[in-house]
C-alpha cells in the first residue's frame, strides 16, 4: 500500500517535482510573493497555499500541467485571456511543456489580493 506523501512548507512539495518543474514552481511561487507580499504560505489540501484574509490563491504540479486555483471569481474576471487554456470553475491549468504566463498571473494574484482585501475590509465595518 502506498502512503501518500504529506508536505508541511512549499519547499517540501517544490522538493519532490525534477529539476525544471521545481524551476517553475518556485518563479511562480516568486511572482506571487511579489504580487502579495502580505501574504502567507501554507499547505492546505495538500497543496502549496497563500492566505491573505482567507485562501488567495493555490498551486499544484501534474504530469502534464501546472494547476493555478484563484477562486472562481479570479478564473471569470480573466476568462477572455484565459481562452486556449484548460479552465473549470476555479481552476486553470496551464501546460507543463509551455512557459507560465507569469504577467497574467501576476494580474490574478493582485485581483483575488484586492477582493480579499476589500471582503475584509466590509467586515470590519459590519462589525462598527
Amino acid at each position: 500500500m502506498e502512503t501518500k506523501s504529506t508536505y508541511q512548507t512549499i519547499d517540501e512539495y517544490i522538493a519532490q517535482f525534477p529539476a525544471e518543474v521545481q524551476e517553475t514552481l518556485q518563479t511562480l511561487r516568486k511572482v506571487i510573493c511579489e504580487t502579495a507580499p502580505e501574504a502567507t504560505e501554507k499547505i492546505s489540501y495538500q497543496m502549496p497555499t497563500f492566505v491573505l484574509h482567507g485562501n488567495l490563491v493555490h498551486f499544484a504540479a501534474y504530469a502534464n500541467h501546472i494547476g493555478f486555483y484563484p477562486t472562481p471569481s479570479g478564473v471569470a474576471a480573466f476568462q477572455s485571456e484565459l481562452t486556449g487554456l484548460k479552465t473549470s470553475k476555479g481552476a486553470i491549468q496551464f501546460p507543463i511543456d509551455q512557459p507560465l504566463p507569469y504577467e497574467l498571473i501576476h494580474r490574478i494574484v493582485a485581483f483575488r489580493m484586492d477582493e480579499n482585501v476589500k471582503k475584509a475590509e466590509s467586515k470590519v465595518k459590519r462589525k462598527k
